[in-house]
């Protein structure tokens, strides 16, 4: 089976569509599927539910959703980078589920390992909590989360195998693993693409069972989110 397509929007052919629940891995802008992002803004599909940390920045990742008004709701765990993310949630034009960061990564993780629901103390007694069931284990109040399970995925990598086998690269990795293993449909964007057997087992990060098709980006670009220079003493 090919997994590897030839470009973005190929990729993305036939899987996405209007109102869908889509994972989109990243941190900011660190690890962050640029090329993927793009070709869904090409495509014009609208209505999307996002589930990501956080909506990039204004005007780059997925805050270029944004911009194009493509994001229905975002289920995230941070807003403070983009202004464009706060301006539509504050004016009532963007539904935003926030979910602490550890939760969100839960609940991905959940979905791809079939658990429909968990219970964490995270959010007891919060805004978090309202309207969720909560039990008691040993005396202490836990709310139920139910797992999430995106129709499609769309993941950043730095190397691939033709089998879909994935290879990270350093805090890249953030939320991308557990995107992979929740969407039915897993895309993926790499930098490098190797032939299969050639990936030491005990290097892979994620199986390609999760992975379903692959785009080789050779040249993202990799924006820097917040540039910080220190002056050397002296110049």
């Amino acid at each position: 089976m090919n997994k590897v397509y030839p470009d973005a929007a190929s990729a993305l052919a036939g899987i996405v569509k209007d109102g869908q629940l889509l994972a989109v891995g990243g941190f900011g802008l660190c690890g962050i599927p640029e090329a993927l992002i793009d070709a869904l803004q090409a495509s014009g599909v609208k209505d999307l539910t996002v589930i990501s940390n956080n909506a990039g920045v204004d005007g780059f990742g997925l805050g270029k959703l944004l911009n194009t008004r493509q994001i229905k709701k975002m289920i995230s765990s941070y807003v403070g980078e983009n202004k464009e993310f706060e301006r539509q949630y504050l004016a009532g034009e963007l539904e935003l589920e926030f979910t602490p960061q550890g939760t969100l990564a839960e609940k991905l993780r959940a979905g791809g390992a079939g658990i429909p629901a968990f219970f964490t103390k995270t959010g007891v007694g919060t805004l978090v909590a309202e309207g969720k069931e909560t039990r008691e284990f040993d005396g202490e109040v836990y709310v139920m989360e139910r797992g999430l399970c995106p129709e499609v995925a769309l993941v950043k990598a730095h190397t691939a195998d033709r089998s879909g086998n994935l290879v990270f690269r350093r805090t890249a990795r953030n939320f991308n693993p557990a995107a992979a293993m929740a969407g039915k449909i897993t895309v993926v964007e790499v930098e490098h693409i190797v032939e299969t057997g050639s990936l030491d087992p005990d290097a892979v990060h994620l199986p390609g069972i999760y992975v379903h098709r692959i785009v080789h980006n050779p040249t993202p670009e990799k924006r820097i989110e917040k540039r910080t220079i220190t002056e050397k003493a002296g110049v």
